[in-house]
């Protein structure tokens, strides 16, 4: 039901009302016709919970009452996956910055308006979402490096037509360095007992069980405690 630029707009503006209300610490969004990304920096104060449930709530409800419809405006619980900073964080971002593409609806992420491309590359003055101080300290480089290092990336990934879908970053509980998967396998307590450590090319993943996911997503994923998730 995002299909309608309105909506994107909207969903938009609560995200921005998200971070200056709670604090939510965003890296990079995207919000597609029909699903959004969201990549935040979990600082423990429960402003993920928070954020979601006022975006959701607000953007929903607007749109049942322009429709004059009722029930569930979003499918399910949304999905969260920790994701090591450093290379994978630069990773994650630029398969989110390049979600239009691969849908084939522009040719470069600069040409979608509701995503955090503009504003990884060019910092807003007003109406700032992405932090992009934050976002440069996951990265591991100075925010002065930020602009021209991110731009290589989806070049290079826009040259290579390295677009395919990755579902890591979507369906698994944790993508990273083994040490970092098993650590937050550890963590996960029972939850995280029977689940197996897989390798996927540079990426060691934490994934969902496949008959869980979509019915019973890790939306209240328990906090890790820890910077790097």
């Amino acid at each position: 039901m995002l299909k309608f630029a309105r909506d994107r707009r909207l969903w938009r503006a609560w995200l921005y009302e998200a971070r200056r209300r709670f604090g939510l610490c965003v890296l990079d969004y995207t919000a597609t016709s029909n699903h959004v990304h969201l990549v935040v920096c979990d600082r423990d104060q429960g402003e993920i919970a928070a954020s979601l449930q006022l975006i959701e709530g607000c953007t929903g409800q607007a749109f049942n009452r322009r429709k004059r419809r009722g029930g569930a405006f979003w499918e399910d619980q949304y999905h969260a996956t920790a994701v090591e900073t450093g290379e994978h964080v630069a990773r994650c971002v630029v398969y989110v910055d390049l979600n239009m593409v691969r849908a084939g609806v522009v040719q470069h992420p600069a040409e979608w308006a509701v995503g955090g491309y503009p504003e990884i590359q060019q910092e807003r003055e007003r109406y700032r979402i992405v932090d992009r101080e934050a976002l440069a300290e996951a990265l591991g480089m100075e925010v002065t490096e930020l602009t021209k290092t991110h731009r290589d990336w989806v070049e290079t990934a826009l040259r290579e037509s390295r677009r395919g879908r990755e579902p890591q970053w979507t369906e698994s509980i944790a993508v990273g360095s083994r040490s970092f998967v098993e650590q937050v396998q550890r963590e996960l307590g029972g939850r995280g007992r029977h689940r197996e450590v897989e390798q996927a090319g540079e990426d060691f993943l934490l994934r969902e069980p496949a008959e869980a996911y979509g019915l019973n997503s890790v939306g209240k994923l328990a906090s890790l405690g820890r910077k790097s998730a």
